[in-house]
């Protein structure tokens, strides 16, 4: 009985110490190498160089680098001159260099990316070179922002995590009913967009948005877009009652900028000295900023006089007329037809003018009036055969727009 329980001790023992080894030899073992791959390549298995293309690089002048003499150079471009058109290296774009690890500097693949979405690969390691291109997969995230506006719509957007590249894109879908040099501090909006992300989680903008309103003058404008048939290319914006968002006219003639003087039969001209009307309204912006016709129409006039300077005046209808003053170059000869948002010119402070800037005159039936104060008519609205359609669509949307933003302002 003694030697059994001695045994039994024994075995006891030894498996501790056996346990305690392993765990040991656990704590001691070197650690995993990640396993990194990119480009299609796994990159633990060659000496990764990235640098970005500098004013003088080339191509050739990257592989003579390499340790590639001109005869080799030159066969390397020939071969892949039809997949990969080296001409079309840019500098401050990103590329990588794979090389052996066995052998230093022996160049195995040549990676340039001109953007974040693609990157060439020229395959160096058989004895001819093989040249592709390769579009990066890209994940689509779905997403409900609300928010206040606090400076800018972009400002705004950014503190959201939103790229400020939509900005331009709003004030497209509500040019025609939101004047956006009028957007103040305290209004609000709320939109469904969907996002992309590269498979590593870098951002790439908004790809699309579903739905969205501003809250505008303390009224909710709505913008949901849709298509009266599935495979047309043409989408418009229209309201939660299927009205169309878009009218004949656009409310102003420029993107993001400042009204400086307004329509008026009284004011103090700065050039000039004297009290006199002013029938047009002033839109400061920097020299060069593209100037918009405000709807389409045919340009009846350009020219230039003393007090206009450069100027273009388009006719629109029997009804309609507008002129663009002060421009510092002309786009268009007068009998060209011009689409709504073409650009026309570009701002200046030609003729009588203190500082760059567009004067933006409007005729109704042959009389100067006030743009801002007018009821403009609208486009077409949305055939009845399309509207219980329309309605069904927009009601889930319109429903999580009210969601996001009753969270979100309840707070």
């Amino acid at each position: 009985m003694r030697y059994t329980a001695i045994i039994l001790l024994s075995l006891i023992l030894f498996a501790c110490n056996t346990k305690e080894e392993k765990e040991n030899a656990k704590k001691n073992a070197a650690p995993k190498e990640k396993i990194v791959v990119e480009f299609g390549f796994k990159l633990n298995d060659f000496k990764v160089i990235h640098d970005t293309i500098q004013s003088g690089d080339s191509f050739g002048k990257i592989l003579s680098e390499q340790g590639f003499d001109a005869a080799k150079v030159h066969q390397i471009n020939e071969t892949v001159k039809d997949s990969f058109d080296v001409r079309d290296i840019r500098i401050g774009k990103a590329f990588t260099l794979l090389q052996d690890k066995k052998a230093p500097n022996s160049l195995q693949a040549f990676i340039y990316q001109p953007d974040k979405m693609s990157y060439y690969v020229v395959d160096l390691r058989d004895s001819i070179p093989v040249a592709y291109k390769k579009e990066r997969p890209v994940v689509v995230k779905r997403r409900a922002i609300a928010a206040e506006i606090d400076g800018s719509v972009s400002s705004t957007l950014s503190r959201e995590g939103v790229s400020t590249a939509l900005a331009p894109e709003l004030s497209k879908i509500y040019a025609w009913s939101i004047d956006f040099f009028k957007i103040k501090k305290g209004d609000k909006f709320a939109m469904i967009i969907n996002e992309k992300y590269l498979e590593n989680g870098e951002y790439l903008g908004v790809e699309s948005i579903e739905a969205s309103y501003f809250e505008y003058k303390g009224k909710k404008i709505y913008a949901f877009p849709f298509k009266r048939e599935e495979n047309s290319k043409k989408t418009d914006y229209y309201d939660e009652e299927g009205k169309v968002l878009k009218n004949m006219f656009l409310k102003a003639p420029l993107k993001f900028v400042n009204i400086t003087s307004r329509y008026t039969r009284s004011r103090f001209h700065p050039v000039q000295k004297i009290w006199k009307a002013h029938n047009g309204t002033d839109y400061a912006a920097p020299t060069g900023t593209p100037i918009m016709t405000t709807a389409s129409g045919t340009v009846e006039q350009t020219g230039y006089t003393g007090g206009n300077g450069n100027f273009v005046k388009v006719r629109h209808n029997s009804t309609y007329t507008t002129q663009y003053l002060h421009m510092s170059k002309i786009l268009v000869r007068r009998g060209q037809h011009v689409q709504q948002g073409q650009v026309i010119g570009k701002v200046g402070s030609t003729g009588l003018a203190t500082g760059p800037h567009v004067c933006y005159r409007f005729w109704k039936n042959g009389i100067q009036v006030d743009p801002l104060r007018q009821k403009l008519p609208n486009s077409e609205p949305l055939e009845a055969k399309y509207k219980s359609k329309y309605l069904a669509y927009i009601a889930p949307l319109k429903q999580e727009l009210d969601k996001v933003s009753s969270v979100k302002f309840e707070e």
